[in-house]
């Protein structure tokens, strides 16, 4: 086994055209290469992958990937094998003859990397055959589903935890972006993780920029926002079916290719689907939010929730599919109170055992889309991370900070309405009813508990039931409220609200979202300034020699890697070398063709001067 860790770059370079690694990933590599067990929480786009990877080449033997996703290993080995290493795949895509011809090489040792579905993994048969394959690693990727803990557990998952006693002297690695302290530790249970190595990295996504805008005429802002973009692909997650559906044939009625994507279409819709947006046949993707996507397209550009996501977890993994390159993403939530509504009435539909969880998981979601605060900072700290700073610089209230106002009479208001109704009837209620009082309601409610005769029934006219429900809901960020989360959810005056109303604090709110759905221009983390017209050029270039071998563009070469082409106008093999994502192969088989692109550019169109044009070779982050 090579553990000489300067050779490792070579192989780096070599296969993956990278020369550099990214935050953790070379303690990940040895660790492994030494037997040990290792959890590895990267987020999307922190370089997961590679961590395997690159291991299967350094020693003899065969890696097993366990992945949950069909099209994610067919994605994964595609690239593999464009960069010159011997991967294959095994599931029920393949029709029997392409099994056995794979199942042959693998007897043969003609692999050095295997994905594998759980199902087909665990197969009696199989595992016997595994046994004699002289297997050096086992990696479990998407991790957290075998956790039921997890947002996305998956029943199958968990018979791997009868891997360990099938291979016991066989190091396991379990890798997953997202994963909360509970999840983690329940991922190294199941596994029977021995006293494995532990990395965790940052969960912040600096190129990321997050923004929630109140949904008001929701396809005329998503149409706006597309328009704006109109290269550009990306993700649109909708709540059901028939959202998706409807989103995509109205994106494609304006002239925008979208597909839609869902457990209701067949295995070969989605297939169909996929491999159009894969290969920028389709611009959008219009996605319910229940069901997982295996996307491993790196320059998906932005990711809009049209509905309100289950929970945060669940957002923080959809919006990390957007600029997994390192290149700008967008992540645009619609939010409206009624999304909410409509998520509570899909909890009151789960077993009673899920919707106390549940529920508690929806307010947060809710409290993150209300919060006037820093967005990036509101999602580390749900991780049990501390944005180190006041101003991130890359959400809507950091780069567009919302008006605040004196709210202590409003305030003061709802808290003595939520005092009064208590005190009347003996009980607490929820939001809905207390802003009911607030604004005079007649309702049946009302007047069965005789809530009209409260000395706060009514004073509250001068704000509507929707801003008087968002001074609510600050209330209770704030601290000065409670929300129950069951069935029924109430509020109850905590002890900061109990002195706040008693001492008369001035209490300062946060006026309603107004910004638009369009950020001023500015420049953003991960940007690549080069000559656009080059880049756009170099663009149809990769797509067409993409189409002509059946591969998505981004197996070709990134758009990282074509904007560094059309930043420093490579004239040479040598200086093609030091693209990001450039390694022999690709260097062989596509050099000539894209140097010669940009030698016929430059006879046209003079070079243009950037702040920083000297081409030494870019910090080359591996993010596989």
């Amino acid at each position: 086994m090579n553990l000489d860790e300067n050779s490792w770059l070579g192989l780096l370079k070599r296969y993956f055209g990278f020369t550099s690694f990214r935050p953790l990933q070379r303690e990940i590599i040895r660790d492994a290469l030494a037997g040990r067990d290792v959890f590895v929480l990267l987020p999307t786009g922190g370089g997961k992958s590679l961590c395997f990877q690159l291991p299967a080449l350094i020693q003899p033997g065969l890696t097993v990937v366990v992945s949950p996703l069909i099209s994610l290993m067919k994605d994964q080995v595609d690239a593999l094998q464009a960069s010159g290493v011997a991967a294959t795949f095994l599931n029920s895509s393949l029709a029997a003859g392409a099994s056995r011809q794979r199942l042959q090489g693998l007897r043969q040792g003609e692999y050095r990397l295997l994905y594998a579905a759980p199902e087909r993994l665990m197969l009696p048969g199989f595992l016997s055959d595994l046994q004699r394959w002289n297997v050096n690693l086992i990696a479990v990727d998407e991790a957290h589903c075998i956790s039921e803990w997890g947002h996305d557990f998956r029943p199958e998952y968990r018979q791997l935890s009868q891997l360990r006693a099938l291979f016991p002297n066989v190091p396991m690695m379990a890798l997953t972006a997202t994963a909360t302290t509970r999840v983690r530790e329940d991922i190294v249970q199941q596994l029977h993780l021995r006293e494995p190595s532990r990395f965790v990295a940052s969960f912040n996504r600096p190129n990321l920029t997050y923004r929630v805008v109140m949904k008001a005429k929701p396809s005329a802002q998503v149409l706006a926002f597309l328009r704006s973009r109109p290269r550009e692909s990306g993700i649109i997650y909708c709540q059901s079916r028939k959202g998706a559906e409807s989103m995509a044939m109205q994106l494609n009625q304006n002239g925008i290719p979208a597909r839609p994507y869902h457990a209701g279409l067949t295995a070969g819709e989605r297939t169909e689907h996929q491999e159009l947006f894969l290969r920028d046949e389709a611009r959008v993707i219009c996605a319910t939010i229940a069901f997982g996507m295996g996307i491993n397209k790196p320059n998906v550009r932005f990711v809009i929730h049209y509905d309100l996501p289950k929970n945060i977890e669940g957002y923080y993994q959809e919006t990390g599919r957007a600029g997994r390159d390192g290149l700008p993403g967008e992540c645009l939530l619609l939010f409206s109170a009624g999304d909410a509504v409509k998520q509570q009435q899909f909890i009151e539909e789960k077993p009673p055992e899920e919707q106390l969880v549940a529920r508690e998981q929806l307010q947060q979601i809710v409290h993150y889309a209300d919060s006037a605060g820093c967005r990036r900072a509101e999602l580390l700290r749900y991780f049990g991370e501390v944005f180190p700073g006041d101003n991130c610089g890359g959400c809507d209230n950091c780069l567009s900070p919302r008006a605040t106002f004196d709210g202590t009479q409003a305030a003061l208001k709802f808290l003595s309405c939520v005092f009064r109704v208590e005190q009347k009837s003996g009980f607490r209620f929820g939001l809905n009813h207390v802003v009911a009082v607030l604004t005079g309601a007649d309702s049946d409610q009302i007047r069965r508990w005789r809530h009209e005769t409260l000395s706060t029934y009514g004073i509250g006219k001068e704000h509507s039931r929707a801003e008087w429900q968002a001074i609510g809901r600050e209330l209770i960020r704030l601290g000065c409220l409670r929300q129950t989360a069951e069935k029924f959810s109430v509020l109850e005056l905590t002890a900061e609200g109990r002195a706040a109303m008693r001492e008369r604090r001035k209490i300062i709110l946060t006026k309603p979202m107004t910004a638009p759905a369009e950020p001023e221009k500015r420049a953003r983390a991960g940007e690549i300034a080069c000559d656009e017209a080059l880049f756009e050029q170099l663009r149809q270039l990769r797509k067409r020699l993409a189409d002509e071998r059946s591969l998505p563009a981004y197996i070709v070469f990134s758009d990282v890697a074509l904007r560094q082409m059309a930043r420093y106008y490579p004239a040479s093999e040598e200086d093609f070398l030091r693209i990001s994502g450039v390694g022999e192969k690709k260097l062989e088989e596509f050099g000539a063709v894209f140097l010669g692109e940009i030698a016929s550019y430059l006879q046209t169109y003079p070079r243009q001067m950037f702040a920083d044009d000297s081409f030494t070779a870019p910090s080359s982050r591996a993010r596989f």
